[in-house]
Formats: structure tokens, C-alpha cells, sequence
């Protein structure tokens, strides 16, 4: 069997040690991508509970908390022709019961409702909300008829 070179003899002395040294730099990687996959899963959990926190508030924007609330009562256009017709439109939250003076429609509660009206003459229209407990919540607009 003819001798080794001595350069192969200088590799497998080195095999060892830089396997070690491929293994340890594998670790080092997957260490630091691990350490930065937490990271990113704490930074999107943080993120997504922002969201929820931020969403909750502006569901709390709108309905309160629990006490009746006319949202809006308006109605376009506000100035119209003999036979033309306008569209009133509300939206209430925590209400029981809806209703409108003069009466037009069926009323009901809702976040956001619209229907047309066709006065002969300038009417003054007012929305009356009622929650559970008895309270009221009033608004008013007068549509001009011309």
C-alpha cells in the first residue's frame, strides 16, 4: 500500500476539528433564526392584540357602554319639490323600540336604516328610541317642502 501524502495525512488530522467547527456554526444558524422566529411570533402576537384592543375600542365607540344612543337621524336632501321624495335615515344602538312622529313606517332598531318619505308640506320629523329600562332618546329635523 503506497504511503499517504502528507496533505491527506494534514486533512484527517483536521476532519475533526472542522466538523466540530461546521456543527457549532449549524447551531450558531439555527440559534439565531430561532431567536428571531420568537421574536417575530411575540411581535405578531403583540401586534394582533393591538388589532384587538383597537377594534374593541371602536366597537365600544359605537354602542357604549349599554346605554341608548341615537347614532344618527338625518335625512336628503333636506329641501324638496311637492311629490319628490327624501330618504330619512337612523341608526340607534341599545334601543327596544323605535318611532317616528308623524308616523311613516314600520320602525324597528338598527345600526343604520334608511327609507323614503314624500310630505306634501314642511314636516318636522322626530325619532324616538326606548331601551329596556325605560329611557328615551330623542332627535328631530325638519324636511321643507317647496
Amino acid at each position: 500500500m503506497p504511503a499517504e501524502p502528507d496533505s491527506v495525512r494534514i486533512i484527517r488530522k483536521l476532519l475533526p476539528y472542522v466538523s466540530a467547527g461546521v456543527a457549532l456554526a449549524a447551531l450558531y444558524v439555527a440559534l439565531v433564526f430561532g431567536s428571531r422566529w420568537r421574536d417575530n411570533q411575540r411581535l405578531e402576537s403583540a401586534a394582533a392584540e393591538a388589532a384587538r384592543v383597537k377594534r374593541q375600542r371602536e366597537i365600544s365607540g359605537i354602542y357604549g357602554d349599554g346605554r341608548l344612543r341615537i347614532l344618527n337621524f338625518y335625512v336628503t336632501p333636506g329641501i324638496i319639490s311637492r311629490g319628490q321624495t327624501a330618504l330619512v335615515c337612523y341608526g340607534v344602538v341599545n334601543a327596544k323600540s323605535v318611532r317616528l312622529e308623524p308616523a311613516v313606517e314600520r320602525m324597528y332598531p338598527a345600526i343604520s336604516r334608511c327609507f323614503e318619505v314624500a310630505p306634501l308640506h314642511e314636516t318636522r320629523y322626530t325619532l324616538i328610541a326606548e331601551d329596556a329600562g325605560g329611557h328615551t332618546a330623542t332627535e328631530s329635523f325638519v324636511l321643507q317642502v317647496r
